[in-house]
């Protein structure tokens, strides 16, 4: 017997309210947690991601938050990945027509 869960989303505009009433009220985090109904632990994970991403924590959609320069490698690792294919494709094509002609 299987529990049928559906999971919940919360939009990021929700996560920073919630999070901003942990900061400004003297409640604790498990206190907000209930009277916004959701799981403590969930607010603990918001707010590890609010500290470590800062300002990109909580792009939505699952798209991930990438500061300028996390854009930039992402973006030179798949340029590196591309070269490394066609290069790769090149050397069988090479390794190829030179058994062809001998």
């Amino acid at each position: 017997m299987s529990i049928n869960r559906s999971r919940r989303k919360y939009d990021p505009e929700f996560k920073r309210e919630a999070l901003a009433h942990v900061e400004s009220s003297d409640k604790s985090v498990s206190e907000v947690a209930e009277s916004l109904g959701i799981e403590r632990e969930l607010l603990y994970r918001w707010r590890m991601q609010a500290r470590k991403r800062g300002d990109v924590a909580f792009p939505g959609k699952g798209r991930q938050g990438l500061t300028e320069s996390e854009r930039e490698v992402f973006e030179l690792k798949k340029q590196l990945r591309d070269a490394q294919e066609e290069r790769d494709i090149l050397k069988k094509a090479v390794a190829i027509f030179s058994k062809a002609s001998k």
